[in-house]
């Protein structure tokens, strides 16, 4: 694995419709991603050479762009090639991946209206988000909420929207925490910093509906995993006094995969069969590339 710094590597960067060594990949420092969080980005994972749900990833960068009435000049057919050249020219079979869209530097303030739209795809090497993470991870609490929906697109994966993210993790890594459980702003249990969650009961899975959050592309195919394999699942509000209730509980995200939990704010769980069912279903599934799946209805305006 390489752990060389992200802007001095060896290897190629998609970047605005070209291929550019990988350390020639610059952004002036004047310009409105860094500045005003106009950046929406995707996380992807590719198994055995194919990148998993590729095209539901790229209409979701869309949307997001959309949302933050973003222009493109890109169409989702030629992102995919630009993902699937990226990764073939990594040489990587196995590898992730980041397409990101952000407003560049040719204007600087909060107006937009002759604001430039970067588009990049970036591929690396990465194995687990969690080290020894088949054990389970320890979470605790984040002291930041997520927003309400009527606050921020929360429907859109924006960078801006990870700042408190970010915030709550590493608060929980210098406590000695793997992540932090966000709540929505009831007070109800929402997400991790950058993944969904899902708790076992009673023979069934719950996990909260995402009012808030965004409905993952990974948690829609773990709920359709489950239920195609007969498992019921509810998504529904669940408050923090249920927390002791459940059994076994996991995380799942790109990133993340499927990953048990063991400790969450101080209550134990169990790594359970029903946890280890869901990590196989999830492994068959991105190396089975004829796997299809549903993806929830996303608007696509402005799409060239």
């Amino acid at each position: 694995m390489d752990e060389s710094p992200f802007d001095n590597r060896d290897g190629l960067i998609w970047l605005d419709g070209h291929f550019v060594p990988w350390r020639d990949a610059q952004e002036h420092i004047l310009n409105q991603g860094l500045h005003y969080g106009s950046s929406v980005f995707e996380g992807e994972r590719a198994y055995d050479g194919n990148i998993f749900r590729s095209f539901d990833h790229s209409r979701r960068l869309i949307h997001s762009a959309n949302r933050l009435e973003m222009d493109i000049d890109f169409t989702i057919d030629q992102i995919e090639d630009a993902k699937r050249e990226a990764l073939a020219r990594s040489g990587l079979e196995s590898a992730y991946l980041r397409p990101v869209i952000w407003r560049g530097a040719n204007q600087m303030g909060i107006s937009v209206g002759r604001a430039n739209v970067r588009v990049a795809v970036a591929v690396w090497h990465w194995a687990d988000y969690f080290a020894n993470k088949a054990e389970g991870i320890r979470i605790t609490y984040s002291p930041w909420a997520r927003p309400p929906a009527n606050s921020a697109p929360v429907d859109a994966k924006a960078a801006g929207l990870y700042m408190i993210c970010t915030l709550a993790k590493r608060r929980a890594e210098r406590s000695g925490f793997a992540d932090a459980l966000m709540l929505d702003s009831d007070g109800n249990i929402a997400e991790t910093t950058g993944a969904n969650i899902f708790f076992f009961r009673d023979g069934g899975w719950h996990t909260p509906a995402p009012t808030c959050f965004l409905n993952g592309i990974t948690r829609q195919t773990i709920i359709a995993l489950l239920r195609s394999n007969g498992a019921e699942v509810t998504e529904r509000v669940i408050a923090p006094d249920e927390l002791k209730t459940f059994s076994q509980c996991f995380i799942t995200g790109s990133a993340t995969e499927v990953t048990p939990v063991r400790e969450l704010m101080g209550i134990l769980y169990t790594v359970g069969p029903e946890t280890l069912d869901v990590m196989a279903y999830y492994d068959a599934a991105v190396h089975d590339t004829s796997a299809k799946f549903e993806v929830a209805t996303i608007k696509l305006e402005g799409q060239p």
